[in-house]
């Protein structure tokens, strides 16, 4: 199979690429994305803030609304294996193994959390322990519950975000934890997540070990001013101790000229907006071409 434009990630940053690529008048695109549906993580974000005050998947519907007039292909449900210096990616669906060949790529597939590996903490590893963004896809789209008595480490925006969902499901906050002075997320998400709701911060400190055997029933909490230390009883630990950009299937390419970066596996946005804008800026200098 050959495209003009392959697009990898259905997100944001993906759609709106794709838009503006058909805009500017390329007219062999295709977009892969490993899930189910169109929007990535905004099908679960479901609170709302969202280029102006929409929910993430109204979000999502509102950016998959663009392609209807489009010809755009789209191959859900696909994972991209693998990406050659001789513009050839190989393709993974249930249809099996497909290679496509493109003159120009943009790489769309956002980021990953920090995981509780890439972190300094000690102790067993029991159930109980996620990401945030983990806690997040279980709520809003599966309908369970992470636990029941929850500490959160990290105030970035995701963090309390997180914090307001399981505080609306009747879950116990015991407190977001950060290692800074302060929050680190946007002041708006501070007020309407974590004062609104008066959920705890406790600011200057971190986790250094979990303690449990099958479940978490608490973690040491360490001050970072003095190093004294508090055993706290907690069934979860929610981690959201960062993004990563997940470049990882280009990293060998290098910098070739048909690769582009777009949204959040170029650079974390702060806002779902800025990715789509950036994206749709990328696009629409392809489609010139």
């Amino acid at each position: 199979m050959e495209t003009d434009l392959l697009i990898i990630g259905a997100g944001a940053a993906g759609l709106s690429a794709a838009v503006g690529a058909w805009e500017a008048g390329c007219r062999d695109i295709l977009i892969a994305d490993r899930r189910a549906h169109l929007g990535g993580v905004l099908e679960q974000c479901i609170h709302t803030g969202f280029h102006g005050d929409l929910t993430g998947p109204e979000y999502a519907a509102l950016l998959s609304c663009s392609l209807r007039d489009t010809g755009v292909s789209l191959q859900l449900e696909t994972e991209v294996l693998s990406v050659s210096q001789s513009r050839e990616a190989v393709l993974s669906s249930r249809k099996g193994l497909e290679r496509v060949t493109f003159s120009q790529m943009i790489l769309a597939s956002g980021c990953r959390e920090r995981p509780l590996g890439a972190l300094d903490i000690t102790g067993a590893r029991p159930a109980g322990v996620y990401t945030a963004g983990e806690a997040q896809e279980m709520m809003n789209l599966r309908n369970e519950d992470p636990g029941e008595n929850i500490l959160i480490l990290g105030s970035g925006d995701l963090g309390m975000i997180v914090a307001r969902r399981c505080f609306l499901r009747g879950k116990r906050v015991i407190a977001v934890l950060e290692q800074a002075e302060t929050y680190t997320g946007m002041a708006k998400n501070y007020h309407r997540c974590m004062e609104t709701h008066a959920i705890p911060l406790r600011a200057g400190c971190t986790v250094t070990e979990l303690h449990g055997e099958g479940r978490l029933r608490g973690v040491t909490v360490r001050e970072l001013d003095s190093g004294s230390e508090e055993f706290i009883p907690c069934d979860t630990l929610l981690l959201a101790t960062g993004l990563i950009p997940e470049q990882t299937l280009v990293s060998h390419l290098g910098n070739p000229p048909w690769l582009h970066l777009a949204g959040n596996c170029n650079r974390v946005h702060d806002l779902a907006d800025s990715a789509a804008a950036e994206g749709r800026s990328i696009g629409l200098e392809i489609g010139k071409k």
